[in-house]
């Protein structure tokens, strides 16, 4: 265990010097043979490539199409930004680590990616929770949803998501940043990630690894919780519809958000399970990358080719008709 009165430099440093910061070396897949390191980058990139487009595409039709200036792809368009920049954290990284062989990060980058990387998984939980409630005002309070979900309530809502997703993992960074480590730390992961810090410090694991625990049931099970309760009131609302076409109508216009948040869930219990199992380092360390991209990957095509609206917004976008042209 640290003593309290440690120091930074103290801290940072077992065997090492003391007057210079730790290297953080990531292992990436132990077992993967070097013949593989090429296939491996270009399915990662191929994945990463597909987020990046797929995910532009829906912020672009959202913002050039009017007819979706609404709060439901206002929020649409924030989970798109958050899965641009959740995969950005840590994705180029790993192409870096498995083209060029760069497995190494400075004592700030790799906390910098830490951060980051956990801040933007927090955003995501949070903003399918507003979207949860922005489904429930919809279809439980259809007569009070233009007063309850203004342009203004809408941006305070994003705006709380991400504050909140900001400054939650600041404990987590700040503690881990005062264990200490080897002038040369190995992470057994792709990239820098709190659990793999903690089991690469020779610190006294314990005790970050609770309040890692903590955190991830904060942004983990509370969200999932607000999420169910959300549909729970929906489905009430939605059984008590005489019409079987209203019915239809409200279940379709949830299904996207639940598959997404199914997904994003999914992810999570891989990565949980890979990690809890009796397994070797490599399903740990691909639990991690199943997280940092399912997500992220599906969300653009869950919404476009389960919502029409999206769908005939990026049609047209990508296939505007000629001014001469007049429509059937």
């Amino acid at each position: 265990m640290i003593d309290p009165g440690l120091n930074l430099k103290d801290a940072t440093a077992c065997n090492g010097s003391k007057d210079s910061s730790p290297i953080f070396y990531l292992v990436g897949i132990p077992s993967l043979q070097e013949f593989l390191f090429f296939p491996v980058f270009f399915i990662f990139l191929f994945f990463y490539l597909l987020i990046l487009v797929g995910n532009t595409l829906i912020l672009a039709a959202v913002v050039a199409e009017p007819s979706l200036h609404k709060p439901m792809y206002f929020f649409l368009i924030n989970l798109s930004a958050l899965d641009i920049l959740f995969t950005t954290s840590t994705v180029p990284k790993m192409l870096s680590l498995l083209l060029l062989g760069d497995h190494t990060l400075s004592f700030p980058a790799c906390f910098l990616q830490m951060y980051v990387f956990h801040s933007f998984s927090c955003s995501e939980a949070f903003i399918l929770v507003v979207m949860a409630y922005d489904h429930y005002v919809a279809i439980c309070r259809p007569l009070h949803y233009p007063v309850l979900m203004t342009p203004h309530t809408n941006a305070a809502l994003a705006a709380s998501a991400c504050l909140t997703a900001l400054l939650l993992p600041i404990p987590a960074v700040v503690q881990t940043s005062h264990m200490a480590f080897d002038s040369t730390a190995h992470i057994y992961n792709c990239f820098c990630d709190h659990l793999a810090m903690v089991q690469a410090s020779c610190s006294d694991p314990a005790p970050q690894t609770l309040m890692g625990f903590c955190i991830a049931m904060v942004v983990s099970f509370l969200p999932l919780l607000l999420v169910l309760l959300s549909y729970a009131r929906i489905l009430a609302s939605v059984l008590r519809i005489s019409s079987r076409e209203g019915r239809s109508k409200a279940f379709s216009t949830c299904s996207s958000h639940l598959l997404v948040v199914g997904t994003y869930y999914s992810s999570i219990a891989i990565a949980y399970v890979a990690y809890r199992a009796d397994l070797p380092p490599d399903f740990h360390i691909m639990g991690n990358v199943v997280f940092s991209i399912l997500t992220p990957v599906l969300n653009p095509l869950i919404y476009t080719l389960r919502n029409k609206d999206v769908k005939a917004a990026i049609t047209k976008m990508a296939c505007p008709q000629s001014p001469g042209h007049s429509g059937p």
